[in-house]
């Protein structure tokens, strides 16, 4: 791993995670045989985030994990957990708090933009699931049965300027119009299985991003994440910088948290997940819609657990989910998301694998909603990181319970 560039202008270049290839620059124009097959059509891109947005979520990172970007130690720790990551030994890779930071600090930021842009590109779908908020109709701060007690006591600190008695809202009728103001609010349920830094701040994005959305996410990864969830959930709602010369309406809504506190509600459980028992996978799934992740997730468990384990996982969800949730999978493109089956370790495409289970032997349980094989997420030039950063090439796919 060479040295960090001392420029803080991000260098953004065509290639993958760390199983990636780089993409190779286009060559000059060519004679084609006649018998050549024709040109493919160009792989999509996924929706732009606003470039603000994007480096908001971006200064989250470099302002969590700023010591461990400065340290010294830096590219030796990256270095291991690069080896370990091609070894294919995820217990080494993020076994420790240690490679967790640099692993976030120098690939999360990508997945984090990229993952925010499919969301946000869900919306209509996510809306349908979100349920709507039910607050409570009690004063804050006050028991179920407080705020009648409250109602019978004199306010004498409130008077008309003759000295008479001013019309006083109850405490109740503010808390019943506070929670018709709220009526048009919704809440997105998720479970995020192998969830950590970039889906929180993905999370994170598309609440701030989106009006009258709140966020309500369990991310259960068996991985200890819970240090690094806490820094950034910590830095996801706190405000950038503002100059004191600084007293635009514009400069103040560029300072503003990626989400307002309150408005994302962060869980956190180290489990395993091929091995949660059907009674606690059932208890996060809950009684109503949801959305459940696999982002990056599925051709590692796949490979790693096994074919049988995680198919009874994926049967699991079938059973667990209710009607109408949905089930988002991102993971690698092509020939880096295959596991091998059998003795012969005969070698399957992820998305094969996947179909077959869902959608061949649940009785159709699933509706495959959206699918593409191959998209690219590109990084514009303008966006500032203390490190170089890559474009994205990812498969993604979306099922709703039937």
């Amino acid at each position: 791993m060479g040295k960090r560039p001392p420029s803080m202008k991000q260098r953004v270049k065509d290639r993958s995670e760390v199983q990636q290839p780089r993409e190779k620059k286009k060559p000059a124009p060519v004679s084609v045989p006649e018998d050549a097959q024709p040109p493919t059509a160009p792989e999509p891109s996924t929706v732009i985030l606003p470039p603000a947005l994007q480096q908001k979520i971006l200064t989250v990172f470099s302002r969590a994990f700023d010591p461990v970007l400065s340290s010294p130690s830096f590219p030796t720790v990256l270095q291991e957990v690069k080896q370990a990551l091609f070894n294919r030994d995820f217990a080494a890779a993020f076994g420790a708090e240690v490679r967790l930071e640099a692993y976030a600090a120098r690939w999360s930021p990508t997945r984090a933009l990229c993952y925010a842009s499919v969301l946000i590109g869900l919306e209509e779908a996510l809306r349908d699931i979100a349920a709507t908020d039910a607050p409570s109709l009690r004063v804050a701060g006050k028991g179920p049965h407080d705020d009648e007690a409250i109602r019978q006591e004199p306010r004498e600190d409130v008077r008309d300027e003759d000295g008479s008695d001013a019309p006083v809202k109850e405490p109740s009728e503010l808390a019943v119009q506070n929670a018709k103001a709220q009526d048009s609010e919704k809440v997105l349920k998720v479970l995020a299985i192998g969830g950590g830094a970039a889906e929180l701040v993905a999370f994170g994005a598309l609440v701030g991003h989106l009006p009258n959305l709140r966020g309500d996410v369990t991310l259960v990864d068996s991985a200890p994440w819970g240090a690094v969830v806490d820094k950034l959930e910590t830095d996801l709602s706190t405000p950038l910088p503002l100059s004191k010369y600084a007293k635009s309406e514009a400069a103040r809504a560029a300072s503003a948290a990626v989400v307002a506190p309150g408005r994302l509600r962060t869980t956190f459980l180290q489990r395993d997940v091929l091995t949660l028992p059907a009674g606690e996978l059932a208890a996060l799934v809950g009684p109503s819609p949801l959305l459940v992740t696999l982002l990056f997730t599925l051709n590692e468990l796949f490979t790693s657990g096994g074919i049988r384990a995680t198919t009874s996982l994926l049967l699991g969800l079938t059973a667990a989910l209710p009607a109408g949730s949905l089930l988002l999978v991102v993971d690698s493109p092509g020939s880096y998301s295959e596991a091998a089956v059998g003795r012969e370790s005969k070698r399957y495409p992820m998305q094969w694998l996947m179909d077959k289970v869902l959608l061949g032997s649940t009785d159709g349980a699933w509706a495959k909603v959206e699918s593409d094989d191959s998209v690219w997420f590109r990084l514009p030039d303008a966006l500032r990181y203390p490190i170089p950063l890559e474009n994205m090439r990812y498969q993604m796919h979306l099922y709703r319970a039937t």
